[in-house]
């Protein structure tokens, strides 16, 4: 007897298996996405925006509308559709390279504008699609197809902080947090809280997500979540790091 696999309500049943790598975090961070627009009720409201990259592979994920932009250019689409519908709930969905590298331009611009839009942010520590580089987030030491040494910090710099940046440079009404794939039901928490603050017209939410990638990292199942659990977080600290409301919000469970 097969078992029906459990899936949002809110994604598209008809391309499901989806196309992400076996072990890929992208599924479970659309998963806990998709579970938050269920207990929202706002799925006739969502417009979901992905950008290039391992991100562009959801582009038929949900049942709502959705649009694919060009590389680190989802920020302002999503932006842009936001100013001339402020009814809808717009979600901009990113990697790291998107967000960090080429989009980031877009990333703190609509930060300092709060403007009113959530945007979700897939850290993996590499440029997964393009075959393993050194991304923004590529830790101290980590090894790419273009750092095989390990990242040296005094040539290349440090990984960067997405969150802090955003909540150091948001007004009131910003929300940010930092998730991981290994706490599923946390990060389903701060995806909800995002799209709750963007129906209260409060400001920017941000979101990013810890996730895998063992297809890159070449990792087996133990590696890839020791990696995950372990020696990401010692850089990326999880949490929720702005609220409305509150002065500073500290790092929780």
């Amino acid at each position: 007897m097969s078992v029906e696999p459990q899936m949002p309500k809110s994604w598209n049943r008809e391309t499901k298996p989806h196309k992400f790598c076996p072990g890929c975090g992208h599924g479970l961070v659309l998963k806990a996405l998709g579970e938050a627009i269920d207990e929202l009720g706002i799925q006739d409201k969502v417009v979901f925006g992905c950008d290039i990259g391992c991100s562009l592979l959801a582009w038929d994920f949900f049942n709502v509308d959705t649009v694919q932009t060009h590389h680190g250019r989802t920020t302002p689409v999503v932006t842009g559709i936001k100013r001339a519908n402020p009814d809808v709930i717009c979600i901009a969905y990113m990697g790291d390279g998107g967000g960090y590298a080429i989009g980031s331009q877009h990333l703190v611009n609509a930060a300092a504008r709060n403007e009113r839009i959530t945007a979700i942010l897939v850290n993996n520590t590499n440029y997964a699609m393009t075959g393993g580089q050194m991304a923004p987030t590529t830790l101290p030491g980590q090894k790419t197809e273009t750092s095989p040494y390990g990242r040296d910090v005094e040539l290349m710099g440090y990984p960067t902080q997405g969150p802090e940046m955003v909540a150091a440079i948001t007004r009131e009404g910003a929300y940010v947090a930092r998730g991981t794939v290994a706490n599923l039901r946390q990060l389903k928490k701060y995806l909800k809280k995002a799209l709750e603050n963007q129906m209260a017209g409060n400001g920017f939410s941000f979101v990013e997500a810890l996730s895998t990638c063992p297809t890159n990292w070449r990792t087996n199942a133990k590696e890839t979540w020791a990696f995950l659990e372990n020696e990401m977080p010692k850089y990326f600290k999880v949490g929720e790091i702005k609220v409305p409301g509150q002065k500073e919000a500290g790092q929780d469970g």
